[in-house]
């Protein structure tokens, strides 16, 4: 389960921060979570690295979200090199379709004992989280896109928000009757079909990327 990306409320205690499992010691002062990551982020460009995951209190966090108002007691980052970028990439898609998936399976159930205005506000707040690892996806490499799908990301990524186009239109269609047995359904038979079938794809890709990446490293 993910952290809310919250901004942290010192606790007054000392925070504990590794790195690639060494500890850190943050300049005085940087006591928020934006600090910490800020700190870390320069160290890992100092040596040609990237964040690949950021885990507070053990939850990891979506870097790729704002952080706000968050007590915590441990930050714990992991890097990876500047060339294993698509598989950060493909990490950080998997965790938001994760993500937008736990949302939508815990509204099946909200959706059908609240009142159809809520359950609409429900349903458009999950919504907007579906492209987001649409446009993750988007920032990969075009070469790989055309090894493994034969088409470039720019193709896909239109045909994906395409199909979202539909799913939502259809969902907002079953708001719009105002029978929430409906807009659950379209749920289950829409949206989590659809987030399940993208996440499958994104294991694929990364197991593809990381037999590529072992591949060049043992030639």
């Amino acid at each position: 389960m993910n952290h809310l990306n919250n901004e942290c409320v010192e606790w007054g205690g000392q925070v504990q921060v590794t790195l690639d499992r060494e500890t850190m010691l943050p300049p005085a002062g940087r006591v928020t979570l934006n600090a910490i990551r800020s700190y870390l982020e320069t160290i890992a460009l100092a040596n040609q690295r990237v964040l690949a995951e950021f885990l507070v209190d053990g939850c990891l966090v979506d870097l790729s979200h704002p952080l706000t108002n968050l007590t915590f007691r441990r930050v714990d980052a992991h890097t990876a090199p500047l060339t294993d970028q698509p598989l950060v990439l493909l990490s950080t898609a998997l965790q938001q379709a994760a993500r937008a998936r736990a949302s939508v399976e815990a509204a099946l159930t909200l959706v059908l004992i609240n009142s159809p205005g809520t359950a609409r506000e429900l349903w458009w707040g999950i919504a907007g989280r579906l492209k987001e690892p649409v446009l993750t996806l988007s920032l990969m490499p075009d070469h790989l896109c055309q090894t493994w799908c034969g088409t470039s990301f720019d193709k896909l990524r239109r045909w994906q928000l395409e199909q979202i186009a539909v799913i939502i239109r259809r969902v907002d269609e079953a708001c719009d009757s105002g029978d929430n047995i409906q807009i659950s359904d379209a749920l289950e038979n829409l949206v989590l079909p659809w987030l399940d079938n993208l996440a499958e794809h994104i294991r694929l890709w990364q197991d593809a990327t990381q037999a590529g990446s072992r591949l060049r490293t043992s030639v």
